[in-house]
């Protein structure tokens, strides 16, 4: 039953039951009749409600299309090790009529999304994939057959992540590479290495962060909370671009947050100021640092979705969820303790999933971004988040910072 779960096959009744005597199936291109065994007839319509349906969507991960030796379509559940005459997707049929997208909201959890869909032909890379909201989005692309790889810091960690998603499906294609986004070192390695892999890659979620860390400077002499949560995102892009641009259509899921509304970048000149997002110690406050740096996530995924978008690449931010309890907040005792106190009136970390998932995966975006979404709805980030010359600011800054500490990187 787990496997049909994943596969978007919960047991359901119909909505429209048939008469006796009367069977419902489906021609090899999806499309439904019904069959009437007591008068040897068939038709289009519903016998009872006149409708006309449509199989929606790829067939379920897992099964196969093929015809017997009579010329009949059969369907093979290869996870269940079984053969059927009905077609898996008329668990979820449709109405012949012009179909507008399903709409989600902040209960509708990752899996959901991912309902009915094969993502066997899908390369997702996740930063910060083995913990919290991470973990779930990882999980619930690999339960559905995309192969992903969680850009992890602690191995360890990615190793038992990697171990509950596969005892929930053995066949579960999941791996961790070193990635440790407070070294611009380790992040260039991570690029060779994945791309010494000769893969593609189709989804790339910049979902890694920190929160309430006390004050501290990077191997590359940068306040780690700027680095972990923007700058090394924006180093592993660049050094993917080209990996993201030969597997296009290709997406970049920023995960950011509504605490960018409060704060801004700027100096009096109206650039991107450094000294803002990298500090000093004595004018350093963590939550301000978190705030900033989720401001940076939107500018820099709109930023990049202006100058990848004509090659096939586009980028979304995303927030998922307020008050989650994750580890982000472990290094502070009174955060750990407050989100303790809102755990019962909070989304899961299924739930937290959804918004990243739903912009990784919804046809409904092929396409399109430069936008910002919170459960699984489009809104409006704050003024600053939505400045073209601001996003322009702080790509150049980024520019400026990885090149005086790296080589061997084209710019965008």
């Amino acid at each position: 039953m787990a496997a049909l779960k994943y596969a978007g096959m919960d047991d359901t009744d119909s909505d429209d039951e048939l008469p006796p005597g009367w069977e419902e199936r489906s021609t090899k291109d999806g499309w439904v009749y019904y069959a009437n065994h007591e008068e040897m007839k068939t038709q289009w319509e519903h016998p009872k409600t006149g409708k006309k349906k449509r199989c929606a969507g790829d067939l379920p991960y897992g099964w196969e299309q093929e015809t017997d030796e009579k010329g009949q379509t059969v369907y093979v559940d290869h996870i269940n090790k079984r053969r059927t005459y009905f077609d898996p997707r008329q668990a979820f049929t449709v109405e012949d009529v012009v179909v507008k997208p399903k709409r989600y909201d902040g209960n509708t959890a990752a899996l959901e999304i991912l309902q009915g869909r094969d993502l066997s032909d899908k390369v997702v890379v996740i930063t910060g994939g083995n913990s919290g909201i991470g973990f779930e989005t990882a999980r619930s692309f690999a339960l559905h057959g995309a192969r992903v790889i969680l850009a992890c810091r602690n191995l360890t960690r990615a190793s038992k992540a990697i171990s509950l998603i596969q005892q929930e499906w053995h066949k579960a294609r999941v791996e961790g590479m070193m990635c440790n986004l407070a070294s611009l070192r380790s992040v260039r390695e991570f690029a060779e290495s994945f791309k010494a892999k000769n893969l593609s890659l189709h989804i790339l979620v910049c979902n890694a962060a920190v929160c309430t860390q006390p004050w501290t400077l990077t191997e590359d002499g940068l306040e780690s909370t700027f680095q972990i949560c923007h700058l090394g995102h924006f180093l592993l892009v660049q050094c993917l671009q080209e990996v993201l641009r030969r597997s296009a259509p290709a997406r970049v899921v920023v995960v950011s947050s509504e605490s960018h509304r409060f704060t801004d970048l700027l100096d009096s000149s109206g650039k991107v100021d450094l000294a803002l997002l990298s500090p000093p110690r004595k004018e350093y406050w963590s939550m301000l640092a978190y705030n900033r740096a989720k401001l940076c996530n939107i500018l820099f995924s709109n930023e990049l979705h202006r100058r990848l978008s004509p090659r096939g690449v586009t980028s979304n931010a995303v927030h998922p969820g307020n008050m989650m309890y994750t580890s982000i907040h472990r290094s502070w005792w009174l955060m750990t303790f407050l989100f303790t106190l809102a755990r019962p009136f909070t989304k899961s970390m299924q739930q937290g999933a959804a918004t990243t998932v739903y912009c990784a995966v919804a046809q409904e975006l092929e396409g399109l971004g430069g936008m910002y979404f919170n459960n699984c709805f489009r809104c409006q980030p704050s003024n600053q988040a939505q400045d073209p010359s601001s996003a322009a600011s702080l790509w150049e800054l980024s520019e400026r910072l990885v090149a005086e500490r790296s080589a061997g990187i084209q710019a965008l």
